[in-house]
């Protein structure tokens, strides 16, 4: 079987959320099916690094999918020729795009439906063409993948897509990364990154979805609160730091305990989860949410939203806070950086609920889908 995939997220010391899980679940699939032959379809110079086993072909497409109207461009015209031109018999997306204009059988990996609700959360060229077009990708593709059971519920209502036309493939971690830390490394990693004082930790691409405004104003009513010399360490490209957040940010009383690391290299980053006093990761609007599983594996206390998928994710393993309302936040913080015995209950049911989620099961749910399409012909 000759199983053409989009791998346009896969960009050298530039995965996030999506990219890890094209990653993680594609270098699994095709080193555990050698029968298969599969085209990698990128939209760029690719690195070595994403060619796993023998049976790839890597094949640049042109033009770079970067903006809308390359989008169309790289999914329409690009892609419907490079499948022709192999011979594929199935397109797997790992990031939702499809071809509307392909007549092979596709795979669709929605990974969450936000700009259906939020139409504040992506630029206006964006959110035009996801909710024109992802509603169409749902209808053309031949099976439907997502990361929660809340995500599938989502995709169902809004699209009217069939429940059992939807599998849930859940997202996984790097558990060899994500560690718990002995003390005496905790301090180490203490003094390299925040002068030795004790932080929360906020982990992820900075815009509005992810809400660090709210949890900027929680984190100066903490320290007002709390005093001492606790930092909030934010991990993200500052890239996104413009209006409400960049605002709030430079009004902040206690804005000079903010540090502002950039990206961080996965080893990095399990450090700091696992030296830090708990995860803030109070997202207005989430498919999944892999970092609450990387707190999970790193043994750090968990500060997540009551809304979306992260309470499916996080179980009984997290405090759940309005992310809406800054109070909430800020008890949550106060509550973890006073109890250490609270802290050490959570860390013990993230222990339990981790169990739920790996890349390997992640892979053989996506690979179940690829065979109920194959299973089909």
């Amino acid at each position: 079987m000759k199983i053409a995939v989009n791998t346009r997220l896969l960009l050298s010391g530039r995965l996030e959320g999506i990219g890890w899980f094209s990653y993680e679940t594609l270098k699994l699939i095709t080193r555990q099916h050698p029968e298969h032959q599969f085209f990698f379809f990128f939209d760029r110079p690719y690195s070595e690094e994403f060619v796993f086993s023998g049976n790839i072909v890597p094949m640049p497409l042109f033009p770079p999918a970067r903006h809308p109207y390359l989008w169309y461009a790289f999914f329409e015209y690009a892609v419907p020729r490079a499948l022709k031109n192999v011979g594929a018999d199935i397109f797997l997306s790992p990031d939702g795009w499809l071809s509307l204009k392909a007549e092979v059988p596709q795979i669709s990996v929605i990974h969450d439906i936000n700009f259906e609700h939020h139409d504040d959360f992506l630029k206006p060229s964006h959110q035009k063409y996801m909710k024109k077009y992802f509603p169409q990708f749902a209808r053309k593709a031949a099976r439907i993948a997502t990361v929660s059971e809340f995500s599938k519920q989502d995709i169902h209502e809004t699209y009217g897509i069939p429940e059992d036309m939807i599998d849930v493939t859940y997202n996984g971690v790097n558990s060899k990364r994500y560690v718990p830390l002995s003390e005496e490394r905790k301090k180490k990693v203490r003094d390299t990154y925040t002068q030795g004082h004790e932080y929360f930790l906020f982990v992820s691409a900075i815009h509005k979805r992810k809400n660090l405004a709210n949890i900027l104003r929680a984190f100066d009513k903490f320290k007002d609160v709390c005093g001492g010399d606790t930092k909030f360490v934010v991990v993200g490209a500052r890239a996104g730091m413009q209006g409400d957040i960049d605002s709030v940010y430079n009004s902040m009383k206690f804005k000079d305990d903010v540090l502002f690391l950039g990206h961080l290299s996965t080893m990095e980053l399990g450090w700091l989860q696992g030296a830090s006093i708990a995860l803030v990761y109070a997202s207005l609007f989430e498919g999944f949410g892999i970092p609450i599983v990387e707190a999970f594996h790193a043994e750090t206390a968990v500060i997540t939203s009551n809304v979306t998928s992260m309470p499916e994710v996080a179980g009984a393993a997290a405090l759940l806070v309005n992310p809406y309302e800054v109070g909430e936040i800020e008890n949550a913080m106060v509550m973890l950086a006073k109890d250490s015995a609270l802290r050490d209950e959570l860390i013990a049911k993230g222990r339990v609920q981790r169990e739920k989620f790996s890349w390997e099961k992640s892979a053989d749910n996506l690979w179940n889908c690829v065979e109920k399409v194959i299973n089909s012909f």
